[in-house]
């Protein structure tokens, strides 16, 4: 008799954070575990404070727009459109577009990258598969499973694989588990001045606190239909969204610390990363990784093709329909973006991490733009707390700090 009941419960609770786990899933991808094991490997716990700060300053972003959402009916964008107007909302729209396309040339030279690794042994002239050929595959794979609308299904299972691997490096992390004194030194902030840390900082920050996580915060609670009376479901929400990205952020980090920065390894390929698991899965670790961030990839390069479809629709306020031809079309181009680097060569690594870093350049206009609207009466019929005015101050100065530091890495990138 109390099965019925406890299962209500559960069906009820996992509903009320239904958006957090979409964000959990969107964030937790090619882009974090590569930027979070690079972290590790090259600076041990040593920028745990990047992922922390991040991650607060990100639960404050998610309630501030969620607030705005609620109150006013609209998505961010919009919103930013009818009390802005065109100029700001087209800046921020075309800046998230530039973010997913430098991310979807990453993730799929980085996808194109382990799969030619992956089968050296299995080709006759051991050098694998050529990236071209695998990316070439993949994309024609996604875009046919867009162009049919059959696609749920093949996310859930990715989601399925590449939570095995966020789960095996939570238990790396548990046998390498660093001491007390190294995380708590971690949690100090410092920037390294050895090798490009402002870059490596930036893309930390890029790949939690993303505009397109923040503007797509917004879209997910219009669909969930929350009212001013969910504000504290939606709080819930937002903490349990954060809470679980800043431990899957922090596993992989002290994973690549407790593996790869003992041994004074880097991650300079996308295989390098296999020996942050092999503590845990032994041999297995190859398999496991390879399976796993390929299917990461693979998983965040389907709603990179999408974003633009939805930015447009969400700025002139029109349903989704991806069938409309216009609509396809631009797919269609993003998709052709993913063959840059095995057409024309680069580094994934580095050009995944420098797309992560691209995000802070957006990040301030999105901040203040939602600060502004908190604050206008005629936007907020509810009064903010001081609390809420303190944290959104915060995280202004933050957004432009991560800026500034974000610039500092480009520009070393240029020397």
């Amino acid at each position: 008799m109390t099965k019925a009941p406890l299962f209500n419960n559960l069906k009820t609770f996992f509903s009320s954070i239904a958006p957090g786990i979409f964000l959990v899933g969107y964030v937790i991808g090619t882009g974090s575990v590569t930027t979070m094991a690079a972290a590790g490997a090259k600076y041990g716990l040593s920028l745990i404070w990047t992922s922390v700060v991040a991650s607060l300053f990100t639960y404050v972003m998610f309630v501030a727009i969620s607030k705005v959402t609620i109150v006013t009916g609209k998505t961010l964008l919009q919103n930013f459109r009818v009390h802005f107007g065109a100029a700001p909302a087209i800046f921020i729209m075309l800046g998230l577009m530039t973010t997913q396309i430098a991310s979807i040339i990453g993730v799929m030279g980085i996808v194109s990258d382990v799969v030619q690794e992956a089968t050296i042994f299995f080709t006759p002239n051991g050098i694998g598969i050529p990236p071209f050929y695998s990316a070439l595959f993949f994309s024609l794979l996604l875009y046919g499973l867009f162009w049919i609308g059959r696609h749920q299904v093949f996310l859930k299972v990715l989601a399925v694989l590449v939570t095995m691997m966020a789960f095996s490096f939570i238990a790396t992390m548990l046998v390498v588990i660093p001491d007390l004194t190294s995380f708590l030194s971690g949690l100090i902030p410092s920037v390294p001045a050895e090798g490009n840390s402002q870059l490596l900082i930036a893309s930390m920050v890029g790949t939690t606190m993303a505009g397109v996580c923040l503007i797509t915060r917004s879209t997910l609670v219009i669909e969930k239909g929350w009212t001013q009376a969910d504000f504290k479901t939606e709080h819930r929400d937002a903490f349990f969204a954060v809470t679980v990205m800043l431990f899957i952020n922090i596993a992989i980090m002290a994973a690549a610390a407790g593996t790869l920065f003992v041994q004074g390894m880097e991650v300079r390929h996308a295989v390098d990363m296999i020996r942050a698991l092999e503590p845990f899965a032994g041999p297995l670790a190859a398999t496991l990784f390879v399976v796993g961030i390929i299917s990461a990839g693979l998983s965040s390069l389907f709603p990179n093709y999408l974003l633009g479809m939805w930015l447009i629709s969400d700025y002139l306020n029109l349903p989704r329909n991806p069938r409309l031809l216009a609509y396809r079309g631009l797919v269609a181009v993003c998709v052709l973006t993913g063959l840059v680097i095995p057409v024309f060569g680069g580094s994934p690594i580095a050009i995944m991490i420098a797309s992560q870093a691209i995000s802070p350049v957006v990040m301030p206009a999105m901040v203040v733009l939602t600060t502004l609207l908190l604050l206008k009466k005629d936007v907020a019929d509810f009064k903010n707390s001081r609390l809420m005015k303190v944290g959104l101050f915060a995280t202004v100065l933050f957004a432009f700090y991560m800026l500034y530091t974000a610039v500092l890495g480009f520009v070393e990138l240029t020397r």
